[in-house]
């Protein structure tokens, strides 16, 4: 089994946070982290993204304005996010009043898929790519590549980049989702609205060289789109209807629009959920929490206070298990020396955090 290395110091670990007490402060004052220049002529975040729209959207941004949305509206991904979810219901519900089921082997199909996306995005992107809590063997790279292109989300430096500055600035107005503006935006509004000035300002910050040199990286990058259509799309549709003669709507539906549906929300779920409802046994200063619940749909990820407090654990968790099952698979890795140099913060560490920091009567 590939080595641990265990952190007994929380310098420059135990928060990811650039300036604590400032980032504290920000919980309760909605400041701009970075304000313009007094020698500029102040602008609204709303009008300092708003770029050159056609006349026919003056009146809705009039609108949009007046009510208070914080920057303009996406309506593109407005209606397209919308859209998707209500076909995906209302064809649920057709096919359950209908009584019409997919064969077993489907169902099946649907639940393995999910997991390989899921790992995609918790043990690829997440743990490895944008956190760099352990290091891995090319072909655990590839895997990982392959396993997060079947989850269909952004490119893996925009995903990177994102949850970067989301950790540095939590909870301020520099982090794209932003629990503090509710629920319903840090699940999926912040994919409906152009950024907050503050999170583009904070993303030209981050470090990305890691990223940006990595040459697997910059090969799916280049061939995303091609990626992500046959490997979360295409095949997934085709599979069940060439291998076990599903039918070609059930094969379509299944994969195309509920498996991704749930593999999307599943996701979302640790930016809103988890930073919102659940116990701070960790760091009681800050928004997020542990979420059972969260934990389960996420494989793992869910433990979200323990993973703000030490983001670099590849368990993203203190005890690994149980649900966690991105961690089980990385332990695997790790026994067949694919996966190395797994960084966990030592016991003593940790109960030192939770004796200055943490919810004692929640541990």
């Amino acid at each position: 089994m590939a080595p641990l290395s265990t952190i007994t110091s929380d310098t420059n670990h135990t928060i990811e946070n650039g300036n604590k007490e400032f980032s504290e402060s920000m919980q309760h004052k909605r400041l701009r982290l970075f304000p313009m220049k007094k020698s500029d002529q102040w602008e609204s975040p709303y009008d300092e993204v708003l770029h050159k729209d056609s006349k026919f959207m003056a009146p809705i941004r009039k609108w949009e304005k007046s009510i208070g949305f914080v920057t303009p509206i996406l309506w593109t991904n407005v209606i397209l996010l919308s859209t998707f979810h209500v076909i995906t219901v209302l064809w649920f519900l057709h096919d359950a009043v209908t009584l019409q089921t997919p064969k077993w082997q489907t169902v099946l199909f649907g639940i393995i898929m999910g997991q390989l996306s899921g790992f995609g995005v918790t043990g690829g992107v997440h743990r490895y790519w944008c956190h760099r809590s352990y290091k891995a063997k090319w072909p655990l790279q590839v895997i990982l590549l392959l396993c997060y292109s079947v989850a269909g989300q952004n490119t893996i430096y925009q995903w990177v980049r994102d949850h970067r500055v989301h950790h540095k600035f939590s909870e301020t107005t520099a982090d794209p989702h932003d629990a503090n503006r509710g629920f319903f935006f840090s699940h999926v509004g912040w994919l409906m609205m152009k950024k907050h000035p503050d999170v583009l300002k904070a993303g030209r910050k981050i470090d990305m060289s890691d990223i940006t040199s990595d040459p697997l990286v910059r090969f799916h990058t280049k061939y995303f789109y091609v990626f992500k259509i046959c490997l979360c799309f295409l095949i997934p549709s085709l599979i069940p209807r060439l291998l076990w003669e599903e039918t070609w709507k059930m094969s379509i539906y299944s994969q195309t629009f509920v498996r991704y549906m749930l593999s999307l929300n599943c996701t979302w779920a640790v930016n809103s959920f988890a930073h919102l409802w659940g116990n701070k046994p960790y760091d009681r200063h800050i928004m997020p929490v542990e979420n059972k619940g969260v934990s389960i749909v996420a494989m793992g990820e869910g433990w979200h206070n323990y993973h703000h407090t030490f983001p670099w654990d590849y368990k993203a968790a203190e005890l690994g298990v149980p649900h966690n099952t991105t961690t089980i698979l990385l332990d695997f890795f790790s026994q067949i020396g694919w996966a190395y140099d797994l960084k966990t913060a030592s016991p003593l560490l940790i109960k030192e955090v939770i004796k200055n920091r943490g919810d004692l009567n929640k541990h």
